[in-house]
């Protein structure tokens, strides 16, 4: 059995389908819901329980360049349709937990498995070399909707289920709903660029990994996203227990989440568009400025009004860090070497995303609130706002880039 014949919007579909089961709404976003009922019945620490992101994390820094290396070599689509079982099983298998928290971390580490090989990144490649002109949008639409969507559902479904069901139930149905709803739409729809002329003059244009690693632009990008995304995912996976701490419920406190992944889906649209036109990174810059302010209602402000504020701030920020990242990455270092630049950065940032949310919860158990966590993450987006700051415009890069091609052509 084939595939249908491919077309850039069954792909932006599939794409998008693939953001909205993928590890960050199956996964990260749900996992506020699951926190204290785990941490409950096992009798652990909060920490020890979002322990677990950081092990992910690290799962991920390892395989993304190798996954991205693969996929610049092999092809996108055999190895996105493989993550989204492997998640799908890994999901399941956590309603097998016992109690040992040897096993607990091992499920993790399989589910971080499957979230490389069906990342938000991977897909981003994807998309990047089906669309040029309007890249950003697309890159927004696919994954600002599929995120945004899915991050908006699923702790909603998580919810009900977890207070219906239990915990276990709840990874279970989270786990069929990544696969049957992920599977079949990938299978059919997800397909990589045909080998055009077109399509091979866009992908042989870029820089190595290497080589773009020799720019003032990699390293500012990297420092300044994976200090935003860090910190503001460990925000996001909290805000669950931080309102409750506060005395919401779990449908407010619900509510808050929701809004915060409704606006990360629309802002990271908008953040494509905006810089489609622009073509500035200063653009990003007021966006982390939201966010701070965003976090800082959320710890420390008081009533659901100022909550829900708090939400929609924060998603700006989210949204404008998740819209710009694999945007940059394209537009700075091309796409010759896309799959492997984009793994080692996101490597990093995923790295930074699985290590904050446990020193909050390290916070959180030494301290008994997430107040000093939450002045640590507001410091945080300020250093990414200012490393944003010094990025160079994408002309200057693009000038740089033909003068080192122009320097090695005469060298050879």
């Amino acid at each position: 059995m084939r595939a249908s014949t491919p077309n850039p919007a069954g792909v932006a579909v599939a794409a998008t389908t693939g953001n909205l089961i993928g590890i960050t709404a199956s996964i990260l976003a749900t996992f506020g819901v699951f926190l204290v009922p785990i941490a409950t019945d096992f009798g652990w620490p909060r920490a020890s329980v979002s322990g677990v992101l950081g092990l992910v994390a690290v799962v991920n820094a390892v395989l993304y360049p190798f996954v991205g290396r693969a996929m610049d070599r092999f092809g996108s689509r055999r190895i996105l349709i493989s993550g989204n079982v492997v998640l799908a099983a890994s999901i399941a298998l956590l309603s097998r937990s016992t109690g040992s928290m040897v096993q607990f971390y091992l499920l993790f580490a399989l589910i971080g498995v499957g979230g490389s090989l069906a990342g938000s990144a991977m897909f981003c490649k994807v998309v990047s070399n089906w669309f040029d002109a309007r890249r950003g949008l697309m890159l927004g639409v696919t994954a600002g909707v599929g995120n945004g969507v899915g991050a908006t559902v699923m702790p909603i479904v998580a919810g009900l289920l977890v207070t219906a069901y239990g915990w276990r139930s709840a990874y279970v149905g989270i786990a069929a709903i990544v696969l049957l709803v992920g599977f079949p739409i990938l299978f059919l729809l997800l397909r990589d660029a045909p080998p055009r002329v077109e399509a091979k003059e866009i992908v042989l244009e870029g820089l190595s990994l290497r080589e773009a690693a020799h720019t003032r632009a990699f390293w500012l990008m990297l420092i300044a996203i994976a200090a935003g995304a860090g910190g503001m995912t460990a925000v996001f996976t909290h805000v669950v227990p931080m309102l409750t701490d506060h005395g919401f419920g779990l449908g407010a406190a619900t509510g808050v989440v929701a809004t915060f992944a409704l606006v990360t889906a629309a802002w990271q649209i908008v953040t494509g568009g905006l810089l489609d036109k622009l073509r500035t990174p200063r653009l990003i810059v007021p966006m982390y400025g939201a966010a701070i302010i965003g976090l800082l209602l959320l710890e420390f402000g008081h009533g659901t009004a100022s909550a829900m504020v708090a939400g929609a701030l924060l998603g700006v920020g989210m949204g404008a860090e998740y819209g710009a990242l694999p945007y940059f990455i394209s537009r700075y270092f091309g796409l010759r070497h896309y799959g492997s630049i984009v793994g080692a950065l996101y490597s990093v940032v995923i790295l930074a995303q699985g290590i904050t949310p446990g020193l909050m919860d390290m916070s959180f158990d030494r301290t008994g609130s997430y107040a000093v966590a939450t002045i640590g993450v507001a410091v945080a987006l300020g250093v990414g706002m200012l490393l944003l700051s010094f990025l160079p415009s994408l002309e200057m890069q693009k000038a740089e880039r033909a003068e080192e091609t122009a320097g090695m052509a005469l060298a050879a």
